[in-house]
């Protein structure tokens, strides 16, 4: 089919249902006007804001949450007068994802400002229709146009959850005032692992009060427990007016599922009457997958690393650095094997590949783990050991490839820091110099400073952390809480780093040449 007829297909497609969606609405909103459903307790309700995710030139994301057996109803436009709508359709919101209900939304605009309206229509009594919603995003550029965007990590860990009285989570207001394109979480994202009690007491003496739900009362096993977490923090009404105006891209690291775990790994840990690592990441990634707004990868439903085209500027590429890695107790041998996966022989085998293919000018590798945190050199190794071995492979590939302009964001820390590394400090030396930016926590305890392997010669430019002086687990109120911004010159291409904290100072900033 040519360019032209798939064009023009699309355009009918538009029409079509656009005159369906008019249809459907005006139909429903008649249906409002019965008294027997007058009541606004009678329809459904959004039980946790919106959101978008995953957006690309042509497409995106959307998710919404009810109280009930539903089906959301979804309309798009370029305005919020929503008088033109391009794009209808629904999905259904059932007891078996927890009333979650999430769509991806095809055949949009580039570079272009969506506006998405949700409501819920009661599965049993189709006249009762919610009240709608609205969220936003834009979509990716087709041109050199400039782009920006946010990142961090780690939120509500550590027992540090929502007090109200201290503007709850705040970080992610300040993010939302930096008007990013788009926002990506580095994992940890939740703390299924980590209660939250009534009160925690402070260094000063004062008290830090949260927000308590019973879910957050014990570390969760059951796929309750996992949902129960990420409810948690879209109780927070900066998170879910972020959610409303900026997509996420998001990946996962260890705590949602539970502290270091890894798939093979059978374990007597206190508080947990489940023995298997791997059934719980089975219940903690399918609350992942309905509770964040990522793409469905029908081949691995499971599946959370993928790569994202965000313009001829910038591809995303999103890792899983846990899903397929191996004992977390396997010595750090010399030699590639199941006992030094990381990243696994097939993502590995994609990154390679996606990486060589990439014309974008600038390829944003997003980790969950620090890559200074993750080789196990011993002291006076002359090559890389353990899952440095696959990193060495990564790393020599690309130089072979000709692979350029990589810069890798990630969070874990607990800290800020911007890291390079350098072949002519590290035990490996076959790769090009490279930048990596750590930020985080969103909204967690804060950690002194950690040190680094130097199997790939990081050498620590920038930090800000707790001092050891404050100890870790740091409380949120003392403002080391951290993110970081990337943008991109659409001119020059020429790609800018700050490191930000709460109260939106710049840290650090440095700006890299393509």
């Amino acid at each position: 089919m040519s360019g032209r007829a798939r064009a023009g297909s699309a355009k009918t497609r538009r029409r079509f249902l656009t005159t369906l969606a008019s249809v459907t609405v005006t139909s429903a909103l008649n249906g409002l006007a019965a008294p027997a459903f007058s009541r606004a307790a009678q329809r459904p309700v959004f039980t946790h804001g919106v959101q978008s995710g995953d957006v690309s030139a042509d497409s995106g994301m959307v998710w919404a949450r009810t109280d009930r057996p539903a089906r959301m109803l979804i309309e798009t436009a370029t305005t919020d007068s929503f008088k033109e709508i391009i794009i209808a359709s629904f999905v259904d919101a059932l007891p078996e994802t927890d009333f979650t209900a999430k769509a991806l939304i095809e055949d949009l605009p580039p570079d272009q400002d969506i506006f998405y309206q949700l409501r819920f229509q009661d599965l049993f009594s189709t006249k009762a229709i919610s009240e709608p919603m609205v969220g936003h995003f834009r979509t990716a550029p087709s041109d050199r146009r400039s782009i920006s965007f946010v990142w961090s990590g780690d939120t509500a860990g550590q027992g540090w959850g929502i007090d109200e009285s201290r503007g709850g989570m705040r970080t992610y207001a300040t993010m939302q005032r930096s008007r990013p394109d788009f926002f990506v979480h580095c994992g940890d994202s939740i703390y299924a692992d980590c209660t939250i009690p009534a009160q925690q007491k402070l260094p000063t003496g004062e008290i830090w009060r949260n927000i308590v739900t019973e879910a957050k009362s014990k570390v969760a096993t059951t796929l309750a427990e996992y949902r129960g977490n990420y409810k948690y923090n879209l109780l927070d009404a900066n998170l879910r007016a972020f959610n409303a105006e900026v997509p996420i891209f998001a990946q996962w690291d260890n705590h949602e599922v539970m502290e270091d775990w890894w798939p093979g790994e059978a374990f007597d840990r206190r508080g947990y009457n489940v023995k298997s690592a791997l059934l719980l990441a089975a219940r903690g990634c399918r609350a992942f997958h309905e509770f964040m707004p990522l793409r469905y990868t029908p081949s691995e439903p499971g599946r959370i690393y993928r790569k994202i085209s965000y313009g001829p500027l910038l591809d995303l590429f999103l890792l899983d650095m846990r899903s397929y890695r191996g004992p977390n107790d396997a010595r750090p041998e010399s030699n590639y094997g199941p006992d030094a996966h990381l990243l696994g022989p097939v993502q590995l085998a994609w990154l390679k590949r996606e990486l060589s293919r990439s014309t974008a000018t600038w390829k944003v590798i997003a980790s969950d783990t620090p890559l200074g945190t993750i080789a196990a050199s011993a002291p006076y190794a002359r090559a890389p050991l353990g899952r440095g071995i696959e990193i060495a492979d990564l790393l020599g590939s690309m130089q072979r490839a000709g692979v350029r302009n990589t810069v890798w964001i990630t969070a874990d820390l607990h800290y800020t820091a911007a890291h390079y590394f350098d072949p002519n400090g590290g035990v490996f030396e076959d790769f090009e110099p490279f930048w990596e930016f750590v930020s985080g926590p969103i909204h967690a305890g804060t950690w002194t400073p950690c040190r680094l392997d130097r199997t790939f010669g990081p050498r620590v430019v920038f930090q800000s952390a707790a001092s050891h002086g404050q100890g870790d687990n740091l409380a949120p109120c003392f403002g080391l809480q951290f993110f970081g911004h990337v943008s991109i010159d659409g001119r020059t291409g020429v790609l800018t780093v700050t490191l930000k904290d709460v109260d939106d100072r710049a840290l650090w900033s440095t700006q890299i040449e393509p």
